[in-house]
């Protein structure tokens, strides 16, 4: 097992609970979450304070106010959201040195459930109360930090579009596969990009570059284990598409829903430490990073953070991670 100075005083797991809650996540009901986490908490014997997302406090400065409490109370930072709240928290914790936990309450919760967390609740609170922590890996792309997946093209706009039909037709899987779809019909730009790793240098057309950090991602689209068990080695995985037409790329998306994305003769994937991406003709590009899409200045820098994430776990998780 790799040994983290950081985790030499995890005894601030057993400290206060700061929990930044947002209860735009998901379609759960806030309060009655709420009230849920409150009453294993407090039957659990532990001090903890909610720090509620509102318009008037952007959640990066929310998160860095329960960091600065934590740090001050050696206590635990909580975030309790989608995967979208899960990395802006994150965001703020990594390399603080506090432990981190997850209460998830979102769509589709990839972080959460590829580290044992339960997607119930009350189940995951009480996780809370009995956690150990664990190193786990993040990514970074020009030192923004994800810890589920990072893209440019074709997956942003694919985001962007998802969100506009939530906001019409509600929070659902079966939403997000139609917003897919609609945008896949409306697809036609394809990226020109230089990509260097390794000392290696190669040009490639694709509408889209994804990078995952997520095993559990990467298994149900169907790619093969060799790429998703490199995140356990240090790497982080990218899958490109090749130039493809429309028809083909809404083959491509019922693949991965059917978990056979591996098998498509238009997929290419390798895993790095550190990619550099050099979009052609364009000095910004959106990323889409856990969900959130930015602009950002190019080239684009993928890479693993040099620092793990302090993660608290279910006591009974598996710990192949750190080892």
């Amino acid at each position: 097992m790799t040994f983290y100075p950081e985790i030499a005083n995890e005894d601030a797991r057993r400290g206060p609970f700061f929990i930044v809650f947002n209860a735009g996540s998901g379609h759960r009901d806030a309060a009655q979450e709420m009230q849920t986490i409150s009453d294993v908490l407090e039957a659990g014997g532990r001090t903890f304070e909610f720090l509620q997302c509102t318009e008037s406090e952007p959640i990066d400065a929310l998160a860095r106010r329960a960091v600065d409490l934590a740090k001050a109370h050696h206590g635990v930072v909580v975030a309790a959201g989608g995967d979208g709240t899960i990395n802006a928290v994150a965001s703020a914790v990594h390399g603080s040195g506090c432990p981190f936990g997850v209460l998830p309450q979102g769509t589709f919760n990839y972080f959460g459930r590829d580290n044992a967390i339960s997607q119930d609740t009350r189940k995951a609170a009480l996780s809370l109360l009995t956690s150990r922590l664990l190193p786990v890996q993040a990514g970074k792309v020009n030192g923004r930090l994800f810890l589920v997946n990072a893209s440019v093209g074709l997956y942003p706009q694919l985001l962007e579009d998802r969100e506009a039909w939530k906001q019409q037709l509600g929070r659902s899987r079966f939403v997000a596969f139609l917003s897919g779809v609609a945008s896949l019909l409306q697809s036609r730009h394809q990226l020109r990009l230089r990509i260097e790793s390794a000392g290696q240098t190669v040009s490639l057309r694709t509408p889209t570059l994804f990078v995952g950090n997520n095993r559990l991602q990467l298994v149900q689209a169907g790619l093969d284990a060799q790429q998703s068990d490199a995140l356990t080695q240090g790497q982080l995985v990218a899958v490109a598409v090749r130039p493809i037409g429309t028809l083909a790329l809404f083959g491509l998306l019922v693949r991965g829903l059917l978990g056979r994305l591996g098998d498509a003769d238009n997929i290419r994937s390798f895993s790095f430490r550190r990619l550099t991406v050099t979009p052609k003709g364009m000095r910004r590009i959106k990323v889409a990073t856990d969900g959130e899409v930015v602009w950002m200045q190019t080239p684009l820098v993928f890479e693993v953070a040099a620092e793990p994430l302090l993660l608290l776990v279910p006591a009974s998780a598996e710990l192949a991670e750190a080892e």
